[in-house]
């Protein structure tokens, strides 16, 4: 997976996350990526700094956001880390939706879904909506085929 940094044609700024740059490139082509902001579909990717993290401070680094977050001043809830905290809460809101959406109206194949969704791109079996696990091997040779595929959304709070 691979994260960018987003800009649209309104300078409105956003992250989104890719299974490859080439899944980026094929999405905006698709106008796929729009601005979660104003739904602009003419998106390029923004410069971004990577992070890095030394041998000392491995494990789960502070994002820079909430580093800034906790030593800026001006960070306060009417500033602009309340406006992207909202964003955020909406974001999250939204996948959380989608994912019950796609849990509650498509069938669970576990393990056999690369088999299952190759079945039924190449007509061997009914077109319907399922979801399942596979590996990023598995996915990236069904991606390779042609076959289009998304990972579920997964959230903070499913971690715990």
């Amino acid at each position: 997976m691979i994260r960018y940094a987003l800009r649209c044609d309104r300078g409105h700024d956003f992250e989104s996350w890719f299974q490859s740059s080439s899944a980026y490139d094929s999405q905006v082509k698709r106008k796929l990526v729009t601005c979660p902001i104003c739904g602009s579909a003419k998106v390029d990717k923004a410069i971004m700094a990577p992070r890095i993290v030394g041998k000392t401070g491995r494990g789960r680094a502070t994002p820079p956001s909430e580093a800034a977050a906790a030593t800026t001043p001006e960070a306060t809830p009417s500033g602009p880390t309340s406006l992207l905290m909202a964003q955020e809460r909406e974001l999250r809101a939204k996948l959380k939706e989608l994912r019950d959406h796609i849990v509650k109206n498509a069938d669970n194949v576990g393990d056999r879904f690369a088999n299952e969704a190759r079945a039924m791109h190449y007509g061997d079996k009914e077109h319907r909506p399922i979801y399942g696990e596979a590996s990023p091997e598995e996915a990236k040779s069904l991606i390779d085929e042609g076959i289009e595929v998304s990972p579920l959304p997964t959230l903070p709070e499913d971690r715990n």
